[in-house]
C-alpha cells in the first residue's frame, strides 16, 4: 500500500529527503535535533499516513509529541493511533514496527521535561492551548 506523506509543505521535503537518503539528510534535522518518521493508519481512510517528528531515546523507547504547535486539536497521526496502535518506525536507516501509547500522568510529567530539553518551544506551544498535549511512547516491537 502506498504512504501518503504530511500535506504539509516543508514536512514533506523533509520526508523526502530522508527517505531518499535512508535518513542520512533529515535524521538530524537542527543541530541536536533529531527525528524520525512516523507511519499510522488513517482510522477514517486506512490510508498509510507519514509525518517526520522530533523524537528523543527514553531506554529502548522512543519518545514523541503530540504537539501540532499548540493548535486546540490533537494532530491527525495521534488520533490515527486511538484506532491502531501498531505504527512504522524509520530512525536514521533503521525501520521496524512499533506500539504507541501516550504517557500516563507521571511519566507524561518526566518524559515532557526529556523533549522540553531538546525542543523547549514545546512549552510555548502548551500555553497555546487548553488541551494537555499529549506525549506519545514508541515502544518497538520484538520480534
Amino acid at each position: 500500500m502506498a504512504v501518503k506523506d504530511s500535506p504539509t509543505g516543508w514536512v514533506n521535503e523533509h520526508i523526502q529527503k530522508y527517505v531518499a537518503t535512508d535518513g542520512a539528510e533529515g535524521h538530524e534535522w537542527r543541530p541536536g535535533v533529531h527525528t524520525l518518521l512516523l507511519t499510522t493508519k488513517g482510522r477514517k481512510s486506512g490510508e498509510l499516513r507519514r509525518t517526520a517528528l522530533i523524537y528523543q531515546r527514553d531506554g529502548d523507547n522512543y519518545v514523541v509529541v503530540a504537539s501540532q504547535g499548540g493548535k486546540p486539536q490533537h494532530p491527525s497521526w495521534y488520533f490515527n493511533l486511538s484506532d491502531d496502535a501498531v505504527v512504522d518506525v524509520q530512525v536514521a536507516a533503521d525501520k521496524f514496527q512499533a506500539r504507541a501509547r501516550t504517557a500516563g500522568p507521571e511519566e507524561r510529567d518526566r518524559l515532557w521535561k526529556l523533549m522540553n530539553e531538546v525542543w523547549p518551544d514545546y512549552s510555548e506551544y502548551q500555553k497555546k492551548t487548553d488541551r494537555e498535549i499529549p506525549v506519545v511512547v514508541l515502544e518497538p516491537v520484538k520480534g
